[in-house]
């Protein structure tokens, strides 16, 4: 299951089942879980943390050092969970000492040529299309999807159950539930297909629409939120879209 063309530091760890193919190199201080499938020319580095069932294919690069000046070659760790796809030419950079890690979930699928910064966090089942690219210290929670060439500003965070439309420019966080496109990004409604496919009921989906409504009208945040206690409650699903418009007050949202 490893081929004689791989070169394997005699002090990686590696778990069981796992395929590597022609040319792959693996670092010293990395550790590799069960079932892994590492396709030809696949580079794992130094800081490398990795778990189970992923499949990585041709051109990978996990765990190189960061792209920021500050850093200096402090300890840091570039972590992915399990069953994972990360497509040809994908370069996750481990972290830096302003987090100390770069995390990637489970279940993401990671497509060719996109880039995930120092100290990024992305959460589980998410999509991230090709040639993504997102700065130093990014933030995706669960089951958001990116489309092509989207830029993303370093400190954004991106809601779940977001899209993202293809070559968008973020540069402020987007809310939870919501669709982003346009030049410059824009608010576009709430993201209903996505929605629906994943299940939410309509009574959930009305809450939210309403919730947007008065989040994106007229007024001050802080009336607005008061205004969505009162007149929807607080679900999870509306609790979610509160706690984090808490998160925006530095980098605000896109409207």
């Amino acid at each position: 299951m490893i081929s004689p063309l791989a070169y394997i530091h005699p002090e990686a760890k590696i778990g069981k089942n796992c395929e590597i193919g022609p040319f792959c190199y693996i670092d010293k201080n990395v550790v590799i879980g069960d079932n892994n499938t590492l396709m030809n020319s696949v580079t794992i580095l130094y800081g490398s943390r990795v778990g189970s069932g992923n499949i990585f294919f041709p051109g990978a690069v996990i765990g190189a050092i960061p792209q920021d000046l500050k850093f200096v070659g402090e300890e840091t760790t570039a972590e992915i969970g399990d069953n994972n796809k990360i497509r040809e030419n994908v370069t996750i950079n481990r972290g830096t000492k302003a987090k100390g890690r770069t995390i990637v979930g489970s279940n993401n699928l990671l497509m060719e040529g996109m880039h995930v910064a120092h100290d990024v966090i992305i959460g589980n089942d998410v999509i991230i299309g090709n040639g993504t690219k997102l700065a130093g210290e990014v933030i995706i929670d669960d089951k958001a999807i990116l489309s092509a060439h989207v830029l993303v500003h370093q400190f954004c965070r991106i809601g779940g159950y977001t899209m993202v439309g293809g070559g968008s420019k973020v540069n402020m966080n987007i809310l939870p539930y919501t669709m982003t496109a346009r030049e410059p990004a824009s608010y576009c409604g709430l993201n209903l297909v996505g929605l629906r496919r994943r299940g939410f009921p309509r009574e959930t989906i009305d809450q939210l629409h309403h919730t947007f409504q008065i989040i994106m009208g007229e007024g001050l945040l802080a009336d607005k939120v008061e205004r969505v206690k009162t007149e929807i409650g607080t679900t999870p699903e509306v609790e979610y879209v509160l706690d984090f418009l808490k998160c925006t007050e530095q980098r605000g949202f896109i409207h």
